[in-house]
């Protein structure tokens, strides 16, 4: 049977699914919460909001990204045809059961709801430890990720919205895990490479024992985020996090990449990572309404800028297309900053406007992912551009 593109290569189908799901999950959520429009699952509109912009949006992009980086790490043949096809029906299966779980059995919602990780790990896991690749603790990640999501059903079946919103706190800070171990590595080599081609001087002087540093206080603070969230030691361990991140993103000569949009969009999303544990510290330290967000600068800011910079950087070079950003690049990433920047700050600006607020971020997410949709599906639809394979 002869495939379509859009499952020729991981990235094709949950990159396309990602940025659908943004621009239906994001204008949802502001048009229940501004206009009460209203939801079909029966959950606490705040709870299918974070779950899904959590294992719906973020997950599908984390599953693209290791679906395709793992056969470069490994060697091996990359995942295409029906187990390609079929997990990303899982996927989406997933979503429609959650946007209408009132109509389902709640085991069944989360039954299928659950499968998705785990089935990603089993296709996942043959060559990182049949190689014995640097790459294989990912999975124990993607565990991490998965054992959260348990929690969050098991207690949304309790009744329990304190516990559940916990549980997708500590998954998102394996996300920010993720985002710190994955964008150590590519953020410096693309770098070194977008310098070279733009025939700056290149080489990039980084101080090792950073690395460790970074990652072990990260850990850490999923540790504390899940027994702890609110207290003392969680804003001084964010204040740490904070300092160190921006020890390391110093080291990357970010204003030299100015010029080299598929460059700086990643030093820009590494940087919200700053300035969320910066305004958690604050928040929590002194109850600063500056800070009062600073969940969704870790999450708007730096995770899904991260996420944007790496889907448009892998599509067009697993598309053979050349690393050029093309047009309209610029905008699109400005308007997911500002999204992020208006989520965060925008209630300083306008305090009796909260309903304004998220309507505005929601409509400039929602530019930015119509952009994304508009240029760069049509390369994940297609077959690659230089005529090979994937």
């Amino acid at each position: 049977m002869r495939w379509p593109a859009l499952f020729a290569y991981g990235f094709r189908p949950f990159f396309l699914g990602a940025a659908l799901a943004a621009l239906v999950l994001v204008p949802w959520w502001a048009a229940s919460f501004a206009f009460g429009v209203p939801l079909a699952n029966g959950w606490a509109p705040t709870l299918w909001h974070a779950h899904e912009m959590l294992y719906g949006f973020i997950g599908a992009a984390i599953a693209g990204f290791l679906l395709t980086a793992v056969p470069s790490w490994t060697g091996r043949r990359g995942y295409a045809g029906a187990p390609l096809a079929a997990l990303a029906v899982l996927w989406l299966a997933g979503r429609i059961l959650i946007a209408t779980a009132a109509s389902w059995p709640a085991v069944l919602v989360a039954a299928v709801d659950l499968a998705f990780l785990p089935l990603l790990a089993l296709l996942l896991a043959p060559p990182l430890l049949r190689e014995r690749n640097r790459n294989a603790p990912l999975l124990v990640v993607l565990a991490t990720l998965w054992l959260a999501n348990v929690i969050f059903h098991v207690q949304l079946g309790r009744l329990d919205a304190s516990r559940a919103l916990a549980a997708l706190r500590v998954g998102i800070d394996v996300v920010l895990v993720l985002v710190t171990v994955i964008g150590g590595r590519i953020v410096p080599a693309f770098t070194a490479s977008g310098l070279r081609a733009s025939g700056a001087e290149a080489p990039l002087h980084a101080w090792r024992g950073i690395t460790p540093v970074v990652v072990a206080l990260m850990l850490l603070v999923t540790v504390v985020d899940a027994w702890r969230p609110d207290g003392r030691m969680a804003a001084m361990l964010a204040l740490a996090v904070a300092l160190a991140q921006a020890v390391r993103l110093a080291q990357w000569r970010s204003p030299n990449t100015v010029g080299v949009p598929l460059v700086w969009v990643l030093h820009l999303g590494y940087a919200w990572l700053v300035v969320g544990f910066a305004l958690k510290a604050l928040a929590l330290l002194a109850g600063a309404a500056a800070g009062a967000f600073w969940l969704h600068a870790l999450t708007v800011g730096a995770a899904s800028t991260m996420i944007v910079a790496v889907m448009t950087r892998a599509t067009l070079g697993h598309t053979g297309r050349p690393l050029v950003a093309p047009a309209g690049a610029t905008v699109g990433y400005a308007l997911l900053t500002a999204a992020a920047v208006v989520r965060v700050f925008g209630l300083l600006w306008w305090p009796s406007s909260y309903p304004a607020v998220i309507v505005l971020a929601a409509l400039l997410w929602t530019g930015a992912f119509a952009w994304f949709a508009a240029v760069y599906g049509p390369m994940l639809l297609a077959p690659r551009a230089d005529g090979r394979p994937g």
